[in-house]
This record gives structure tokens, C-alpha cells and sequence, in this order.
């Protein structure tokens, strides 16, 4: 379904959950990397009811979502669960973003958030997403071009 079809009603939406994230962030204070830093090394727990706070809501829309007969709540769209492979790029990715958020003290969403509380100098860490997922995608392709050159001349 294109941008267009979903409506303006779905983009107000999408807008009011951003500026509900951005808010609870900023209130939490998990927008400030040295509070997550603190959580990572078992000095302040905060962050545990932020997630279980996430979870809770997560876990009743989407069985609230799995009732309305394949149809997205918002949308209208077909909707389904999609089930991700347990692989070795989830091992390896968790531990990577894990490595750069223990690092940094930040995660995407929390990042655009610090911004948002004046904390301008973790744009050169967005940078640095930017950047690290862009070559990911890179590597990415060249990987399935080399795949697919070496099955074509199989």
C-alpha cells in the first residue's frame, strides 16, 4: 500500500506515536546517553520499565491486531506476523548494535530524541549510523552479486 492510500488520518498517526515516543524518551530521560550508560552498568534501572512499558503495549496491539481477521488496525491492509529466521546475522547484528550502543550509549530512536533535548553533538553519532548502515547495505550487495555470479556459473 502506497503512502497515498494510507490517508492522512494514518500519517496523523504516525506523527502522534513519534511525538508520544519522543516525549516519554525526553521524560525518561533515556534521550541522554550517560542514563543509558548508567543502566548498562547496573547503575540505574529505569531503562527496564521504559522497555517493559514498550513490551506491554507492543504485546496488546499485536494481539489486538491478530483478531481483526488479516487486516491492519490503521491501514486496512492485509496484515500478518512475520517471523524472522533465528540466524547468524541476528546473532552477529545483536552483537554489533549492541557493541556501538554500550559505545555510545544511544539507539536510533533515542538519538533523534537527544537532539530534540539539545544535545547536538550526538549528531556526529547519527552520522555514524548513517554511515555504518550504509555500508552494511553495501557489503550486503556485493555479497548476493558474488553469490550470484558463483551460482550462475555453476
Amino acid at each position: 500500500m502506497s503512502d497515498d492510500e494510507r490517508g492522512l488520518g494514518f500519517m496523523l498517526v504516525v506523527i502522534l506515536g513519534g511525538l508520544i515516543f519522543g516525549f516519554g524518551l525526553a521524560l525518561s530521560n533515556m534521550a541522554r546517553p550517560e542514563v543509558v550508560l548508567d543502566f548498562l552498568q547496573f547503575e540505574d534501572f529505569g531503562l527496564l520499565f521504559v522497555m517493559g512499558g514498550a513490551a506491554v503495549v507492543t504485546g496488546t496491539v499485536f494481539a489486538l491486531a491478530e483478531r481483526s481477521k488479516g487486516r491492519a488496525p490503521l491501514t486496512g491492509a492485509d496484515y500478518g506476523r512475520r517471523l524472522k529466521s533465528f540466524d547468524k546475522n541476528v546473532v552477529v547484528g545483536g552483537v554489533v548494535f549492541g557493541a556501538g550502543w554500550g559505545l555510545s550509549g544511544i539507539c536510533p530512536g533515542a538519538a533523534y530524541a537527544s537532539v530534540g533535548v539539545g544535545n547536538y553533538p550526538i549528531l556526529i553519532a547519527i552520522g555514524g549510523m548513517f554511515v555504518g548502515a550504509y555500508l552494511q547495505g553495501l557489503w550486503r550487495a556485493r555479497r548476493a552479486e558474488s553469490t550470484a555470479r558463483g551460482t550462475s556459473a555453476d
